[in-house]
């Protein structure tokens, strides 16, 4: 207490203890790939396609980022950072020839078929995903990406690499908070049920079929990598249900087609592998209908599930930083359970917990049972917290029999 000397009234401000625990954005992606301009291994914040078109161009068919941001913002996204990875060689027109009769050499391009426009990435797009890190401003690939916190989707579309895609899980695995979107194969040479998975990882998931779309700079329709929709629809149900609602059961925008039709029996082969499909279902569109994690374990079987702790632990991170430094009493514990208990049953009110009450959804704990005196002169607080997410209604069943009419 200040040592007053003079008579009078002093008015002081007196912390009350409360240091509210706010939940950040998980709906920001970051997309790597190869654009037709724009600046080089610089991560660029983009906030609609017509911002990225000025920036980075539009769709070519020198790599499948534009067609990857397109479906982002088409499915509902919202905000992306932008790495370019190379600069593509700019092609350079060949003036028209006097005297050539362009009216007549038009009539006969529109006459003759279209070819197949064929779009690929750079053959060496993996080392360029994979990067490099020599210091402070001298990051590129997915190095760069590491000094971005806020990202919290990442994508590389069209990329099916096996080492970029394990780069990517390992990213995502390093950083804690963030979650990788995988694509496919687009041809599948062998059967179904052959088809090549990413490594085992509670960090990404892995979406197949390609989806078809339609491609402006080539004026048809193209069969592109489906990563950048998902993103921009795992943003959409971020915004419209919250991160805790699976990212499944959801109209893809931007899909005229599928590269493949899968039947409910194909689905059997691959849902168990955490391959999560894209299905068109007459009458009701083409809808994401799968929300699992490439993992094997059960506790991180689903999608939301991972997104929904990713969430909660960063923004509890994040909004203890206070705690650092302070004298270690039990005046303290109790300051950190109440702080993480009202954040905890803001969650649990928005549907994201199971339980009908706060003691069934979740607990918090910090006591002398977790904080002994040898942890205290360590210079410790333990913490420890357990939630009940509510899971994705994966298989409903309805049991129906015949109902008979005892005789009286």
């Amino acid at each position: 207490m200040p040592n007053y000397q003079t008579p009078g009234v002093y008015v002081e401000e007196v912390s009350s203890g409360s240091k509210p625990i706010e939940a950040g954005a998980t709906n920001i992606a970051g997309f790597l790939g190869v654009a037709e301009k724009g600046p080089v291994n610089e991560a660029v914040l983009v906030t609609n396609w017509t911002q990225y078109t000025k920036i980075f161009g539009g769709l070519h068919s020198k790599g499948w980022l534009g067609h990857g941001v397109y479906q982002f913002f088409q499915n509902g996204g919202t905000k992306a950072y932008i790495n370019n990875l190379m600069e593509l060689p700019q092609e350079k027109k060949k003036p028209a020839a006097k005297g050539e009769e362009g009216a007549d050499q038009k009539a006969d391009a529109a006459e003759a078929p279209q070819e197949p426009v064929k779009i690929e990435n750079p053959a060496n797009i993996a080392k360029l995903i994979i990067g490099t890190d020599d210091g402070p401003g001298k990051k590129t690939g997915l190095c760069l990406f590491d000094t971005i916190p806020d990202i919290a989707l990442v994508a590389a579309p069209g990329v099916i690499d096996p080492a970029a895609q394990d780069a990517i899980l390992t990213h995502c695995e390093k950083n804690r908070f963030r979650f990788a979107v995988l694509d496919s194969p687009e041809e599948l040479e062998k059967g179904i049920d052959t088809m090549p998975m990413p490594r085992d990882s509670i960090m990404g998931a892995y979406y197949f079929p390609w989806i078809e779309m339609y491609d402006t700079a080539a004026d048809q329709n193209v069969y592109a990598p489906p990563s950048g929709g998902m993103c921009g629809i795992c943003s959409r149900v971020d915004g419209t249900r919250g991160v805790h609602k699976a990212p499944a059961n959801e109209i893809f925008k931007t899909a005229l087609g599928l590269k493949y039709n899968l039947t409910d029996a194909e689905q059997e082969l691959l849902n168990p592998k955490g391959i999560n499909c894209i299905r068109e279902f007459p009458g009701r569109g083409i809808r994401v209908w799968g929300a699992r994690t490439v993992s094997s374990d059960p506790e991180w079987r689903y999608v939301n599930v991972r997104r929904l702790f990713c969430m909660v632990e960063q923004a509890i991170q994040n909004g203890t930083n206070w705690v650092v430094f302070e004298p270690n009493t039990r005046d303290l514990w109790k300051k950190i359970t109440r702080n993480i208990t009202s954040f905890l049953l803001n969650i649990w009110r928005s549907g994201a917990l199971f339980g009908d009450t706060p003691e069934e959804a979740f607990y918090v704990r910090c006591d002398d049972e977790l904080n002994p005196p040898e942890s205290i002169d360590a210079g410790y607080v333990v913490v420890e917290l357990g939630l009940a997410p509510a899971k994705p209604a994966e298989f409903v069943v309805f049991r129906v029999s015949q109902k008979t009419l005892d005789n009286e």
